[in-house]
């Protein structure tokens, strides 16, 4: 089998739960050789987060630990000694990439900026990823998924065609959020990468989440920088796609154009309804949405929701159900893909879970381990990459060190 498109590529992660870990497990993924570093006894604060395995808390039993971090090594390295950051520093000198999500007064205390970090490493390309970035009078801010996704404008445009604008805003379900955030940072990353491939010459990468979150509403924001116009939930499209229910759940229908809708009014039978002027031009649609979607809405509870699915694929309409994680897992699209591998875990055994969602013909991505244990694999790292005698590892883990 070919080399993989990341294979020459040596990564460290300094970084904590979701954003930065899914930046590196997206190179790791690739085929990079991603070390992480964690602090001895504690760990990634997402080893203490569920859902767990079998119900059971445990630092390595940890849903989303596992899947953020395979195909990773794993160290352990206290920064905050002065020891610990030499190490950190003869780690940097055999890397090429360093990812990291401190806040930035804290790199600057500890003497591990990228001003100061490129003397040693001229190479480096570091990407540091932040709530507000590294500069403006928000830099030194704390936030979470929720307000950033907040801070983003995504959520006052969630829930999408709610009715009642007095509702709270939402934001979008699960850690979306700062997956986008790590999926920009990762591609940014590769960025810096390919430049240091053409050049030899490293540079420091500045993501902001809030700035990444941003891009996810810029026809909104564009809206208002350019005619004053602040849009909200209710006046985004009011027209399919919006969940109908079916008998066994939701599924999404859209017909925006007009071969679109002759298709599906074809479909339903062309009903009565369907006739009025209101609907006769794609612009009158979209205005009288709220007038069409009832009229859906009871065209398509009788069925369950595959098979409608399945019904209008084959009229060339746009349409997919509303799939569960049960769904996925049971797909047969997904099961064709080879989506989901098996990985055996030391600790929490063998585990089905989602791969990537691409397939390269020369370089193909694949499993090569499952996450690491908290400090799996600090032998193989001091002793293999920075020399260190079996003795002096001893020693490091006695003085808390590693």
């Amino acid at each position: 089998m070919s080399e993989q498109a990341l294979s020459h590529l040596k990564v460290l992660e300094l970084c904590n739960f979701v954003c930065g870990p899914y930046c590196t497990k997206l190179l790791a993924d690739l085929g990079a050789e991603v070390i992480k570093i964690e602090p001895p006894g504690v760990g990634d604060e997402a080893r203490r987060r569920g859902p767990f395995l079998n119900d059971f808390p445990h630092p390595e039993r940890s849903g989303l630990f596992l899947y953020l971090n395979t195909n990773k090594s794993g160290i352990t390295l206290d920064i905050k000694t002065s020891k610990g950051r030499d190490i950190l520093r003869e780690l940097i000198k055999q890397t090429d990439i360093l990812v990291e999500d401190n806040p930035p007064q804290v790199m600057k205390e500890l003497g591990l900026t990228y001003q100061e970090l490129k003397k040693i490493n001229p190479r480096l390309v570091m990407t540091s990823i932040t709530p507000f970035g590294q500069t403006g009078p928000y830099r030194d801010y704390k936030a979470h998924e929720m307000n950033l996704h907040h801070a983003g404008g995504e959520g006052y445009l969630l829930p999408t065609q709610s009715p009642d604008l007095t509702r709270e805003p939402v934001k979008a379900g699960g850690l979306v959020g700062d997956c986008i955030c790590g999926l920009s940072s990762a591609i940014a990353t590769l960025a810096g990468a390919y430049n240091l491939n053409e050049t030899g010459v490293g540079q420091y990468i500045d993501v902001s989440k809030q700035d990444v979150l941003m891009t996810m509403v810029l026809l909104e924001i564009a809206m208002y920088a350019n005619m004053g116009i602040v849009r909200n939930r209710l006046e985004r499209p009011l027209l399919m796609p919006i969940p109908m229910e079916c008998q066994d759940g939701y599924i999404m229908i859209s017909a925006l154009t007009d071969r679109e809708w002759q298709d599906l009014v074809k479909f339903m039978g062309n009903p009565s309804w369907a006739s009025d002027e209101m609907f006769s031009h794609w612009l009158f649609r979209h205005t009288n949405g709220d007038k069409i979607n009832p009229h859906i809405r009871e065209f398509v509870k009788p069925y369950k929701k595959e098979e409608l699915f399945q019904q209008l694929q084959e009229k060339t309409l746009a349409a997919a159900p509303v799939n569960t994680s049960e769904d996925l897992v049971h797909s047969a699209q997904m099961e064709s893909r080879g989506f989901f591998a098996e990985v055996e875990h030391p600790e929490a055994g063998k585990l089905r879970q989602p791969t990537v969602p691409y397939k390269f013909s020369n370089t193909p991505s694949k499993v090569k381990r499952a996450a690491p244990l908290l400090g799996q694999h600090n032998e193989s790292v001091y002793c293999g990459w920075l020399g260190y005698s079996k003795e002096e590892l001893v020693k490091l883990k006695e003085s808390g060190t590693i």
